[in-house]
C-alpha cells in the first residue's frame, strides 16, 4: 500500500494542467463539466489516500489492533515509518474537513445575507433591483432564484441590452453554475493544486452564459456589446456589498476574451465545436483521462492492499 497510496496526492501535478489544456478546445459547458468532474475526482482519491494512511496508523496502535484482533507483526509496513506519516496524514485531513467546514458555512451565510439584502427590495418576477448608484449585477440562487440588479446599472445599459444582460444572469441560474463553483471550491480544500481549476473554470462558466445568452436573445452582437458596457460601467476594484463569493456575475473574467468569441461566427446547430481533432489534443484527452483513472485504481489498489493486510493479521489471530 506504501507506494500505491501516494500517487493520488500526486496526480493532480500532472492533471491539472492537463484538464485546464483540454478546456480550452471544448465548448464552455463541456470544459465547464470536464473541469468540475476532474477537481471532485482528484479529491475524492485525495481523501481516501489520506484517510488509507491513517487507517495503516491506526490499525498499530495496541487498543485498536485488541479491538480488531490483529496481530502486529503481520500487519506489514515498517511502524517506525507507518505510525509517523499516519500521524501527518491525520493531521492532513483534520485540515481538510476543517477547510471545507468553513467554506461551505461560509457560502451559506453569504447566500442568507444576499437573500435578506434582495428580500428587502421589491421584485417583479425574478428580477430584483437595488438602490445602489454603484453598477452591479450578479445570479442569486435560492429559493426563488433571483436577477440581483443594481439602479447603476440599469442607467449604464440601454433596455436592449439590459435583457441581455438578465439572460445571461438567468443562463447561470438555468445551469445552477453556483454548484460548479462550490464542488471546485470544496475540492481546493483537499488538495491545494486543484485550486488551478478555479480560474478555467470560472471562464468556461461565464462564457456557457455568453452562449445561453446569445441564443436567448437571438443576436451575439447585442450581447457582447452589453457585456463589455456592463464590464466598463462596473467597478472591479470595489467589493459590492451584498454580493456572495460564488455570485456569478456578467462582469467577470476576462472579459475582452469573451467578447471576442461571441464576435466570433457560432457554430453551426448540431454540431458544437469540440476541436479534438490534432493528435496533441488527443494525448491531452487521453492524459486527462488517465490521470484520474491512475488516481482512481490507486486507491482502490491501497485499499484493497489494506484490506488483506487486515485479514490475514486476523487470520493468525484466530488460529
Amino acid at each position: 500500500m506504501i507506494f500505491a497510496v501516494w500517487i493520488p496526492l500526486l496526480m493532480p501535478l500532472l492533471a491539472v494542467p492537463a484538464a485546464r489544456r483540454l478546456a480550452e478546445s471544448l465548448p464552455p459547458r463541456a470544459a465547464a463539466w470536464l473541469l468540475t468532474g476532474c477537481a471532485a475526482a482528484l479529491a475524492a482519491c485525495t481523501t481516501a489516500a489520506l484517510g488509507l494512511l491513517l487507517a495503516a496508523g491506526a490499525l498499530r496502535l495496541p487498543p485498536v489492533a485488541a479491538l480488531g484482533h490483529l496481530s502486529l507483526p503481520l500487519l506489514g509496513d515498517e511502524p517506525a515509518v507507518t505510525v509517523p506519516v499516519a500521524c501527518a496524514a491525520g493531521a492532513a485531513l483534520a485540515g481538510c474537513a476543517a477547510a471545507v467546514g468553513r467554506r461551505a458555512l461560509r457560502h451559506r451565510a453569504e447566500l442568507r445575507a444576499a437573500r435578506r439584502a434582495a428580500d428587502a427590495h421589491t421584485a417583479a418576477g425574478d428580477l430584483c433591483v437595488l438602490p445602489d448608484s454603484a453598477p452591479d449585477a450578479y445570479a442569486l440562487p435560492g429559493r426563488p432564484d433571483r436577477v440581483v440588479v443594481t439602479a447603476g446599472m440599469l442607467r449604464a445599459l440601454p433596455p436592449a441590452e439590459r435583457e441581455a444582460l438578465f439572460a445571461h444572469e438567468r443562463a447561470h441560474l438555468a445551469g445552477r453554475h453556483h454548484l460548479f463553483l462550490l464542488t471546485v471550491a470544496l475540492a481546493s480544500a483537499c488538495h491545494p493544486l486543484l485550486r488551478g481549476l478555479r480560474a478555467p473554470l470560472a471562464y468556461a462558466l461565464e462564457r456557457w452564459a455568453d452562449e445561453s445568452a446569445a441564443a436567448r436573445v437571438g443576436d451575439r452582437r447585442l450581447t457582447a456589446r452589453a457585456i463589455g458596457r456592463a464590464a466598463l460601467a462596473a467597478r472591479p476594484h470595489e467589493t459590492p456589498r451584498h454580493r456572495p463569493g460564488m455570485a456569478l456575475a456578467a462582469t467577470a473574467g476576462p472579459v475582452p476574451r469573451r467578447v471576442a468569441a461571441l464576435l466570433a461566427p457560432a457554430a453551426a446547430p448540431g454540431h458544437p465545436p469540440i476541436r479534438l481533432r490534432s493528435r496533441g489534443l488527443r494525448l491531452v484527452a487521453a492524459a486527462v483521462l488517465a490521470c484520474v483513472a491512475c488516481s482512481t485504481a490507486a486507491a482502490l489498489d491501497a485499499a484493497a492492499d489494506l484490506h488483506s493486510s487486515v485479514e490475514t493479521a486476523q487470520g493468525d489471530t484466530g488460529r
